[in-house]
């Protein structure tokens, strides 16, 4: 799927111990001009690295894995990990975290036990009478998604890779959309894994606040998820002390660090490729004020390096 959308070159390692499978890794080879050569675990992903069953498997392929960055002249390898792995690489456990929770099967129980405020918030939007609605496709959350990142000074990945997900995950994602009146607000694409909800590309038009769109939407997913028995609300990745943290904390969820952990092949040190970098501060405001037309054909060419 990333090779379709982006180009870039993927490379699966597997480990083999007596004949059986005992560890795999996934990596994403990102080259780009703006963002550097890499090898990541895995790219556009918030969580990654290599899954094993033994230390010797592990030691296998990160080896493997720095050999192949080699070979491909990159400059670094970079786990996306949930816990770590690697007490003597290099690791940047200060910028990200992830918020997960239990929910409970029964929707009326759930909402209650989102704080008061941010419960406040999901019942006005229920009482403007807004509507959540499955979509087959894409064509109503792009556009959303797109001016909502602009509107953080982030480019837009391309259509093309929503296209994508929604075709090869299938039955796995879905996506909802908040309408009033018919008209759209805000849209969000989940993805179901085992007993997880995980609502990972989500926006919303400048209406949608007025409405509080956006905080239906989140509620909207975590109703239905409910109600078809999922057991876990993943509201994904967060950079520390942004907007985007603020509001998951507001649902009562606990932020829970996140470990990415280099094999520096070429650098110094870690890069720091996000908007917080004040490097990227003369970058990031600008492409807030850029025309979303202009904003939509510029976003995917730069946004396949922001792997």
């Amino acid at each position: 799927m990333i090779e379709e959308s982006f180009g870039h070159r993927c490379h699966f390692l597997l480990a083999r111990q007596g004949g059986a499978i005992t560890g795999v890794l996934p990596l994403t080879h990102v080259r780009g001009r703006i963002f550097g050569n890499s090898l990541i675990s895995n790219g556009f992903c918030v969580y990654g690295g290599p899954l094993t069953t033994s230390a010797e498997a592990l030691a296998a392929l990160d080896a493997a894995a720095i050999d192949l960055a080699r070979d491909l002249r990159a400059e670094r390898v970079e786990y996306r990990l949930r816990e770590p792995l690697h007490p003597d690489w290099p690791c940047n456990r200060e910028t990200y975290v992830t918020f997960r929770k239990a929910i409970d099967p029964d929707p009326e129980k759930a909402l209650l036990a989102i704080p008061r405020k941010q419960r406040a918030m999901v019942r006005k939007g229920i009482k403007r009478g807004l509507e959540g609605r499955i979509d087959k496709d894409v064509g109503q959350l792009y556009p959303l998604y797109a001016e909502s990142v602009r509107n953080l000074g982030t480019p837009v990945l391309s259509r093309r890779y929503f296209d994508c997900l929604k075709s090869v995950f299938a039955e796995s994602c879905e996506v909802l959309t908040v309408l009033l009146d018919g008209q759209p607000l805000s849209s969000v694409l989940s993805f179901f894994f085992r007993d997880e909800v995980l609502p990972y590309y989500g926006g919303g038009c400048k209406a949608a606040r007025t409405h509080a769109a956006n905080d239906f939407m989140y509620w909207e997913v975590m109703r239905r998820a409910c109600e078809a028995g999922v057991k876990t609300y993943d509201f994904g990745r967060s950079k520390v002390g942004t907007g985007s943290f603020a509001f998951k904390k507001h649902w009562g969820f606990e932020a829970e660090p996140l470990y990415y952990e280099h094999a520096l092949l070429k650098l110094n040190e870690i890069p720091e490729i996000n908007p917080l970098n004040p490097k990227y501060a003369l970058m990031v405001a600008t492409w807030k004020r850029l025309p979303l037309l202009v904003a939509n054909r510029l976003g995917p060419l730069v946004s396949r390096e922001l792997a």
